[in-house]
């Protein structure tokens, strides 16, 4: 009973061939591509690429297969379905996925709604030393460096596009607004606000 399988012949199309390609980059890509570089390494133009993505998001959806095509982090990426998501985890055991302590969530909400924000800044939010913290959220790419204050030279700090990818963020712009995060949005607003001054 062990016949070999036979592969029944389909026509191809561009669009499914493009498909293919754009499949093939996502795969290798160690980081989520833009409409823009799937362009510059397909050679095509953005309305190729979106329609080849169409097909690859169709082909990819959630329930269909193991992987998901999803639009994070400014660009295009496969990431492990629901239903595969626990023994993913299990295999690679992120260690970003391991859980962010109370106060690397709060120092990481801080650096998303005001970065690029300085050490300094952020500890006068929190009310405590944030060295640590924050050494933690860089070893764990989920903030970098992004530049330094003009006056003192302190370092400014900003989120990462692997923090909009952990997230499932298309960019900062798709955080929750300020004002949608309950009762303490007076207190949140206020903090904020001391800070920007």
């Amino acid at each position: 009973m062990d016949r070999p399988l036979r592969l029944i012949p389909t026509e191809v199309t561009p669009a499914a061939e493009l498909a293919r390609t754009l499949e093939a980059l996502l795969v290798v890509a160690s980081q989520p591509l833009s409409i823009a570089e799937l362009e510059a390494a397909t050679e095509l133009d953005a309305e190729q690429v979106h329609d080849a993505l169409q097909l690859l998001a169709e082909r990819y959806a959630e329930g269909r297969c193991g992987i998901v095509l999803e639009h994070v982090a400014g660009g295009f990426a496969f990431r492990a379905s629901i239903e595969a998501s626990d023994a993913c985890a299990r295999l690679f055991e992120k260690p970003v996925e391991k859980g962010l302590s109370q106060a690397a969530l709060e120092t990481l909400a801080i650096v998303a709604y005001l970065g690029p924000v300085t050490r300094p800044e952020i500890a006068r939010i929190r009310g405590v030393n944030v060295d640590g913290v924050i050494a933690g959220l860089v070893e764990r790419g989920l903030v970098a460096e992004g530049g330094r204050e003009n006056e003192f030279g302190a370092v400014r700090y900003r989120t990462t596009p692997l923090f909009e990818r952990v997230f499932g963020l298309e960019s900062l712009a798709a955080l929750p607004r300020v004002d949608d995060l309950g009762d303490d949005v007076a207190q949140i607003r206020e903090r904020l606000e001391a800070v920007g001054r």
